[in-house]
This record gives structure tokens, C-alpha cells and sequence, in this order.
């Protein structure tokens, strides 16, 4: 019996090494993203500060660590062995939820969780013991620490909203004060933000959560509660004096220094705030382990776990090594770089691709806040509507120094100060807030503030907010049911299930990261040195558009035949095929302003071929939908088929597939002086097309039936002969383009199909 536990404490440590690894990978875009953002400093520089502040904060975590053990039910309650039931399914579902989250690069809440797993574990264990005690006096939530349950709950969740308008009120008044002309504004405002930015983040992370270390005395800690005020002021006016001086006698710039200290500050806070997420319930486990072999209890069934009540210190070795691993996973975990994408994407100052659609509900927000800001401007004085909009006017300010940059060392530096201010005072009130929430809301709040969700971005941007708002409630719900049902396994299945669940993850960990490996290869397959930037456009454009030529024959060809064939399933997928190819082309449209910006002014002709290609691209994958859809939409309502001009289409189809063959071949072997046999070839299809439309129009008149399906083939038809028609432009365009590059000069940097 006593090698059972021993072997469920060692494999809860396995697991929570696991649990570091992949939960920092989740994590580490919280405090990486305002300084990489900005580019505050080089990339090595920034993951050494965080790497401090990591293994810094991990020491003064410790009373974070009574949330795993008391803070989501009340372990007096529950035996030994269901305690250690409890915590070996939240672990289980804690490394498999946050690696799948992290393989597709979504940043998730290790917080929100771990808080599920256990309440959803705990939940699981009463049910049984409640539903097979023959007198119980005890209801399911008797088990379950509610008040305190709820109001963490509560508190993640209210963090959204104190997060958002925090960071966006803040925002406005220091960019009201800088204004998005720095250079002007550097030397009056800098000092002031920089000695206030320090000494809010020495309060919050050095005397509120000091009193949560094994480090600090009881002595000390009762000199820094007496002396807060003087310790404060001294701060501040020695911090101002300090960064003012550097400002007029220096070229140092105090905001990359205010942005580097906040990534330390938010990396402390996380490593302080977060670790509990991690270690907290292995440590826990083996707490309950000694406390049952110290008992010299035989029966783990019958010895309740009052003893996780008591307070206890955890020993600063478990603390330090946690900190080096993570720190470790800093610095060579891939999966680390891949989840920062939608907060830079969502936050960035300039437009370009946007990674959402605009939704009804981001539309009607929109409106709503249009009505209110121009109500707002007939209120106000005019003189200070034309100051405010002079502070907040970024085009103006913005210089080729700006460019790349998702947003400036100024809202940078807010970001991280209200986040790490936010995270600490959660830290100091023991409220596991989620370090993903509140940073992605405090970065949220102040793009807002900044005006970065302009009138061509805001409904991509809100509709992104959303998104990933819902996509928290999701992790909330199935961290709840997942944590529910392994627990359930293991505490009927023991040993044998225990086994097969650890095979079981460690396969998918596997799969995951296997996957995750072979789509960064793929991401890296074009960033290769020493290729110019013509040859790269010859090279990467006409691959593109032969790539897109053969995935839309391909689900023509496919459509017309599943039609044919009533099949209905297989025309579904294949309108979702070709939705993902028109959204993957209007992403490459959507890049068209980047990349024409990058051309010099001698290869505008090139330019000019570049954008007819992606835009006769767009009308392509445009007819293959609405091709497509018809037919769908035919077969989704049970219509019936005429069998009568079956033969016909048939020939159509195989004469359509050879058109597409055809042009296929003249871009891999980039014969483009048989472009006028394509053009023949595309007169032979149109006339196919007009023959079948003419038979059907005299069929319909003759019987007066299969009116529904003559409309259907008449749409798919006549789009038909569009989808022909743009082939043939985009293959005469992509000559063009090719013909312009050859005989460009090859020392430009041309941007490339994204």
C-alpha cells in the first residue's frame, strides 16, 4: 500500500516538472510581449531580465501555495486516498489541456485551470462518497469550499473588466501627456512616468509581496509596514531626480528602462502569482503523504486530511528549482514564441492582416461607440477636441524608426506597470488572479485608449476580444469536465487506469509536439539567407499561384462530380475547403499595402502586375464559392436531380479539368508564349457552357419541370465561365509580373505572399 502512494506522489512530481514546462510555454507571452512589442532591447536581453524576475518571484510564492490545498474545497472532509485521487486527475488534465492550447498558439489561463480541475476533480469525489455512504450527513456542497471557490471565480473573472478599464484610463492620460510625439514630450514627461512607473512596482512587488516569503523576517517586515510613506516618497523623488538627470546630461532612454523593469516586475509578479498553478498541488500531495505516514495510519480510506489545514512553509529548495525550470523553459521552449501572436496582432498600432472577421456583435458595438464619440465632440469646447486629437494623432508622429514596432515604449511601459500593479495586489490578497487575463486586458484596454482600434480595425479587433474571451470560458467548462471525468476513472480503476491515462498523455505530449515541430519547420521554410528579394517573388508568387491553380481544380473537378452523385457530405467539406482557400487569398490581400511599400520606385510596374495577381486570385477562389454553394444549397434541401443532361455536364467537367491541367503546366514550366492556346481553350469551355444553357432552357420550356435545378445549374454554370475567365487573367498576369522582375534590379527587398 505504502509503494502505491509512493509511486502517485513521484509521478505528481513527474508531472508537475511537465506542468512547468508546458504552462510557462503558455505563459511567458504575458511578460514577453509589451518589451518585444516595442522592442525595447534585444531578444536575449529581454529573456534574461524576465529569467530574473522568474526566479526571483519564485521565492515569493509561498503563500499562494494554500490555495491548492484548501482554497477550492475543504480537505477535512476527504480520506487520504481520495485526496491523492483529487490531485493526480488535475495534474493529468492541467498538462494535457494547456499543451493542446499551446500546440494551436492560443494563450490560455493557467489560473482559471487549474481552479476548474481541482473544483471539477473535488466535485467528482463528493458525488461518489455522498451517493454511496449509507448515512451520510453531509452534502456535496459541504465538500466543497463555496464562499471561497466563488469569490476567486468571481475575481478572475472581475479582473477582465478592472483590467480592461484600468490600462485604458491610464493609457489615455499618459498619451494625453506624452502625446504619440515623443521626441517633443521626452524630456518634460519621462522622469515623472519613469520615478512613478519604479516606485509603483517596488511597492507592489517588494513590500506586498515580501510578506509572502520564506526570505524575509518577521523583523523586516514589520520596519517596511511602519516605514511604507517615507519609503514610497524617498522612492519616487530619488527615482524622478535620477531619470531626469540621465534625460539632460545622457542619451540613455528611461522609457526602454521603465520597460525592462516592468518585464521583471510582471515575470515576478507571474512567477509569484502563478507557481501555485504548477507546484501547488504536487506539493500539496506530498504534504498529505507525510502527514498520512506520520499518522501511522494503515487504513488510507479512513484517515481524514485535517492536517492540509494547517498552515505550512514550503521548503525555498522546491521553490528555487521550480524557478530554474522554468527559467530554462524560457529560454529553449519553441512553443513559447508560437502563442504571441494574437495579443501583438490584436494591440498593434498599424493595420495589416487582421486574424478575425468581423462579427454582428463587434459591428453593433462599433456603431454604438461611433454615435457616442461624435455626440461627445458636439458637447465639447472645440479648442480642446483640436488638443486632444493633436496628442492622440499617431500618423503625424510616425517615423521610419516606428516602423515594425507593434506599439511604442510608452504604452509598452503602461502595459506592464498596471498589469504587474494588478497581478501583485492579487499576489499580496492570495487571489490567484490569471496573469493571461489581466495582461491581455491591460493591453487591450490601452490599444483602445490609443486609438489603435481605428475605424478600418475595430470590428476585426473587438470580434478578436471576443473571441478570445469566449475561448477562456471554454478552457473554464472543460477543465471542469475533464479534471470530472479522469478523476471518476481513477477513483474506480486505481492503479490499472492510472497507467493507461499516464501512456495515454505521454502519447499525446508526443503527437502534439511532433506536430507542433514539423508546422514551425514549415513557417521557416522561406526564411532562408542569401536569396534576393526579385528572385524571391519569382520564385515564391509563381509557386503560389500554381499552388492556388490546383487546389481550386481540384475542388471544382470534385464538386460538380459529389453533385452529380448526391453526395451530400462530401460537398460540405468541400465548401469548407474552398472558404479556407478564399480566407487564406484575402489574407495575401489584405498584405498588399506592406509589401507594396517595400518596392522602390523603379519596380512600381512590378508592383502594378503583383496586385493584379493576388486580385484575380481573390475573383477565382470568389467563383469557386459561388459555384459551390448552389449546389450545396440543392442537395442540403433534398431537391431532385435531372438525369437528362448528366452526359453533358460530365463531358464538361473532364474537358474543365483539362483547361486547368493545361494552365497548370504552362506555370511550372513557365511556357507562357502558349497563353493564346489557353485562350482558345478558354473560348472551347465558355462555348461548352452557352451549348449546355441552351439546352436546358429548351428542356425546361418543353416539360416545365426540374425548375430548381435548372436555376441551380444555371448559377454554377455562368460562374463557371467567370472562374475561366480569371484563370486565364491571373496566368497573363503572372507572366507579366515575371517578365517585369527578370528585368528589374535584384537588390530590393520586396515583400513576400504571407
Amino acid at each position: 500500500m505504502e509503494s502505491y502512494y509512493i509511486l502517485i506522489v513521484a509521478v505528481l512530481f513527474l508531472l508537475a516538472i511537465s506542468d512547468l514546462i508546458i504552462g510557462v510555454s503558455n505563459d511567458a507571452v504575458n511578460f514577453l510581449n509589451s518589451a518585444i512589442g516595442s522592442k525595447a532591447a534585444p531578444f536575449k536581453i529581454i529573456l534574461a531580465i524576465a529569467a530574473v524576475g522568474v526566479l526571483v518571484g519564485a521565492v515569493f510564492s509561498n503563500g499562494m501555495m494554500e490555495v491548492a490545498r484548501k482554497g477550492i474545497f475543504n480537505p477535512e472532509f476527504f480520506a487520504f486516498n481520495e485526496i491523492m485521487v483529487i490531485f493526480l486527475a488535475v495534474m493529468i488534465t492541467d498538462i494535457l489541456l494547456l499543451d493542446f492550447f499551446n500546440t494551436i498558439g492560443l494563450p490560455t489561463s493557467t489560473t482559471v485551470s487549474i481552479v476548474f480541475e481541482i473544483l471539477g476533480a473535488a466535485v467528482a469525489v463528493a458525488i461518489f462518497k455522498v451517493s454511496t455512504a449509507v448515512d451520510s450527513l453531509h452534502k456535496v456542497s459541504d465538500y466543497i469550499n463555496v464562499e471561497r471557490s466563488v469569490m476567486i471565480i468571481v475575481g478572475i473573472f472581475l479582473s477582465v473588466v478592472v483590467a480592461f478599464s484600468i490600462g485604458m484610463i491610464i493609457q489615455w492620460f499618459v498619451r494625453l501627456a506624452f502625446s504619440f510625439n515623443v521626441k517633443k514630450t521626452f524630456k518634460y514627461w519621462t522622469g515623472l512616468w519613469g520615478g512613478f512607473a519604479i516606485t509603483a512596482i517596488l511597492f507592489f512587488l517588494l513590500i506586498k509581496g515580501a510578506k509572502g516569503s520564506t526570505l524575509i523576517s518577521p523583523d523586516m517586515l514589520g520596519y517596511i509596514k511602519e516605514h511604507t510613506t517615507q519609503i514610497m516618497l524617498i522612492s519616487f523623488v530619488g527615482w524622478t531626480i535620477f531619470f531626469q538627470l540621465l534625460i539632460l546630461f545622457t542619451r540613455v532612454n528611461v522609457l526602454k528602462i521603465t520597460v525592462l523593469v516592468g518585464t521583471f516586475a510582471l515575470a515576478m509578479a507571474f512567477a509569484g502569482n502563478d507557481l501555485v498553478n504548477f507546484i501547488g498541488v504536487p506539493l500539496a500531495g506530498f504534504e498529505s503523504f507525510k502527514a498520512f505516514m506520520a499518522s501511522g495510519s494503515t487504513e488510507p480510506g479512513n484517515y481524514l486530511m485535517t492536517a492540509l489545514r494547517e498552515p505550512v512553509v514550503t521548503p525555498v529548495f522546491f521553490l528555487i528549482a521550480a524557478g530554474l525550470i522554468m527559467v530554462l523553459t524560457l529560454r529553449f521552449s519553441k512553443k513559447a514564441k508560437s502563442v504571441t501572436a494574437t495579443t501583438l496582432d490584436l494591440s498593434r498600432q498599424g493595420e495589416g492582416s487582421e486574424r478575425f472577421a468581423s462579427s454582428t456583435l463587434a459591428r453593433f458595438i462599433v456603431r454604438r461607440a461611433v454615435e457616442t464619440s461624435t455626440m461627445a465632440g458636439r458637447i465639447a469646447p472645440p479648442a480642446i477636441t483640436r488638443f486632444v486629437e493633436s496628442r492622440f494623432d499617431a500618423e503625424k508622429a510616425r517615423s521610419k524608426d516606428d516602423q515594425g514596432l507593434a506599439f511604442d515604449l510608452v504604452r509598452a511601459s503602461v502595459n506592464l506597470v498596471v498589469a504587474s500593479i494588478l497581478i501583485a495586489i492579487g499576489t499580496s490578497l492570495k487571489l490567484p488572479l490569471s496573469t493571461t487575463y489581466v495582461t491581455f486586458m491591460v493591453a487591450m484596454g490601452t490599444s483602445l485608449a490609443d486609438g489603435a482600434w481605428g475605424r478600418e480595425s475595430a470590428v476585426y479587433r473587438i470580434t478578436g476580444v471576443l473571441t478570445v474571451i469566449g475561448g477562456w470560458f471554454f478552457t473554464a467548462f472543460t477543465a471542469f469536465l475533464a479534471s470530472f471525468l479522469i478523476a471518476s476513472l481513477i477513483f474506480f480503476g486505481k492503479l490499472p487506469v492510472i497507467l493507461i491515462l499516464l501512456v495515454l498523455a505521454i502519447f499525446i505530449l508526443l503527437r502534439t509536439h511532433a506536430f507542433h515541430k514539423k508546422r514551425a519547420e514549415n513557417m521557416e521554410a522561406f526564411d532562408k539567407e542569401g536569396i534576393t528579394a526579385s528572385n524571391q517573388v519569382l520564385s515564391i508568387c509563381n509557386e503560389e499561384v500554381k499552388i492556388k491553380i490546383i487546389e481550386v481544380s481540384k475542388i471544382f473537378y470534385h464538386s460538380y462530380t459529389s453533385f452529380f452523385k448526391e453526395k451530400h457530405k462530401e460537398l460540405k467539406q468541400l465548401r469548407k475547403d474552398a472558404k479556407h482557400l478564399n480566407k487564406e487569398i484575402r489574407k495575401i490581400q489584405e498584405n498588399i499595402p506592406e509589401t507594396l511599400q517595400k518596392f522602390k520606385e523603379n519596380e512600381l510596374e512590378s508592383g502594378h502586375y503583383y496586385v493584379q495577381v493576388v486580385a484575380y486570385m481573390k475573383e477565382m477562389s470568389n467563383s469557386l464559392v459561388h459555384i459551390i454553394q448552389p449546389a450545396y444549397t440543392h442537395l442540403d434541401n433534398n431537391h431532385a436531380l435531372d438525369k437528362e443532361q448528366n452526359e453533358a455536364m460530365k463531358v464538361f467537367n473532364d474537358k474543365s479539368s483539362e483547361f486547368f491541367n493545361f494552365a497548370i503546366s504552362i506555370m511550372q514550366d513557365k511556357s507562357y508564349h502558349s497563353i493564346d492556346e489557353l485562350s482558345n481553350r478558354r473560348d472551347e469551355m465558355i462555348n461548352m457552357v452557352n451549348e449546355i444553357l441552351l439546352n436546358r432552357i429548351k428542356i425546361l420550356k418543353k416539360t416545365q419541370k426540374g425548375v430548381k435545378v435548372s436555376v441551380t445549374y444555371m448559377e454554377m454554370l455562368n460562374e463557371s465561365k467567370n472562374l475561366f475567365l480569371n484563370v486565364l487573367h491571373l496566368v497573363k498576369a503572372e507572366a507579366q509580373l515575371q517578365e517585369s522582375l527578370v528585368n528589374a534590379p535584384q537588390d530590393i527587398d520586396v515583400g513576400l505572399l504571407e
